[in-house]
């Protein structure tokens, strides 16, 4: 059975894994938030000491110049495609979801080029009009979905996930529907209500979401809706989502605030998660500039119903030696 590294990738928030042909591509938030990268590997391991190679750099003003977020790489449609939030300047907080695009057939090596900012489809006058980001995309049957968070009522507003059809890589087919909102506690902690990072992953006639809730700290952990894989899942009422967390915080390993996760399949086709968390609790100042939120891998099992459960096993974590980046204010 393999072994994966703990930590996988040092500083390396929203992770990002996609295996293409039998090779693993790696992306994820750098923690200057100003450039996005990709790596490339024969394994999973491979891509804790694989080259980065940065496929673009934000602007110095206007659109895509700030908070630069939560990267994934897809092939979609035909083409390779990396989604990405980020702010303006001077309006950071003006955050919207972008697309780059390959102009190649090989991620790597070929040029990418500006794609645009997300489209709604005709007829939707909210999708991407206020602060949206951790775009997503998953086929099923032939038909490609989009999942990805908008705030309602500016930036300190709530924080809803929304899914539609896609007609082309960034455009909308069909309008926005709500596909979850932070209705419980564990999902408004830390001073603000969150659902956001959604990942796709089937079994056994399920398609199960899961997703990130409450402020960044050690408060952020996970939670997850499933649909069945015959529903109408543009339907909110095919979607049911569970009263409690599936990961979250636990002390006793020195896991804190786990979250935004993506699946993959590992080396031997087993079923994984990615995601990040901090080894320790207390953070000064911002949780912005706290970069130590490390890329660790996990195995997914599931349960007699095929639903995936999530569980920190001490003999998997932390078995390679790191540190943690040193910054002022932070940990002192």
């Amino acid at each position: 059975m393999a072994t994966y590294l703990s930590p996988l990738a040092l500083q390396r928030a929203d992770p990002y894994l996609y295996k293409h042909n039998g090779k693993y591509y790696f992306t994820a938030t750098c923690p200057q938030y100003d450039r996005i990268e990709i790596r490339c590997a024969d394994t999973v391991n491979g891509i804790a000491t694989a080259p980065a190679r940065t496929v673009w750099t934000r602007h110095l003003s206007g659109i895509m110049a700030a908070h630069i977020w939560a990267p994934e790489i897809h092939y979609i449609m035909g083409k390779w495609v990396i989604y990405f939030a980020a702010g303006e300047r001077p309006d950071i907080w003006k955050i919207r979801p972008y697309a780059l695009i390959c102009k190649g057939d090989d991620p790597m090596t070929d040029a990418w080029e500006e794609g645009s900012m997300m489209q709604a489809a005709e007829g939707d006058p909210y999708s991407f009009t206020d602060f949206s980001l951790d775009m997503t995309v998953f086929e099923h049957r032939g038909t490609w979905y989009t999942v990805w968070a908008q705030k309602v009522g500016t930036v300190s507003g709530i924080s809803n996930l929304y899914i539609a059809e896609l007609e082309t890589p960034t455009q909308l087919r069909t309008i926005q529907v709500l596909l979850a909102t932070p209705d419980y506690p564990w999902e408004r902690d830390g001073g603000f209500w969150v659902n956001e990072g959604p990942a796709i992953i089937k079994n056994k006639g399920k398609i199960y979401c899961t997703f990130s809730a409450s402020a960044t700290g050690a408060c952020y952990c996970m939670g997850m809706t499933y649909a069945d894989e015959d529903s109408d899942l543009l339907d909110p009422i095919s979607w049911h989502k569970l009263n409690r967390p599936v990961l979250e915080t636990d002390e006793s390993l020195k896991v804190y605030g786990p979250g935004h996760n993506c699946f993959v399949r590992g080396d031997e086709d087993e079923p994984l998660t990615l995601l990040h968390f901090r080894n320790y609790e207390k953070i000064s100042g911002d949780p912005l500039n706290d970069h130590n939120r490390h890329a660790h891998v996990l195995k997914v099992n599931f349960d007699k119903d095929g639903m995936p459960v999530f569980k920190l096993n001490i003999d998997e974590l932390y078995n390679t030696p790191f540190e943690n980046e040193k910054q002022k204010n932070i940990n002192a």
